[in-house]
């Protein structure tokens, strides 16, 4: 199976592009606090993923499993706090 196939992945980098183009039309303060840092947690969650299924051990690929769900949890807060 390749990472692509995974519909974990596939709803990251979905995610993560939604809000791309959400965050690109917000003024400068916004994008420059805020956006900054929800466009760096939403990205993680993908990059974790693949971070994790590229390595050689289970427990491996399991704790970066684990940091891309805490990656999601954060862009959560993010975008409550946009929201706000």
């Amino acid at each position: 199976m390749k990472l692509e196939e995974l519909r974990v992945y596939q709803l990251s980098m979905e995610l993560g592009e939604k809000i791309w183009e959400i965050v690109v039309d917000w003024d400068y303060f916004q994008k420059d606090t805020t956006g900054k840092q929800l466009l760096r947690a939403v990205d993680s969650v993908a990059a974790n993923l693949s971070e994790g299924f590229g390595r050689f051990f289970y427990k491996e690929n399991k704790q970066f499993c684990y940091y891309s769900r805490g990656s999601l949890l954060e862009t959560k807060t993010w975008l409550t706090k946009a929201k706000d």
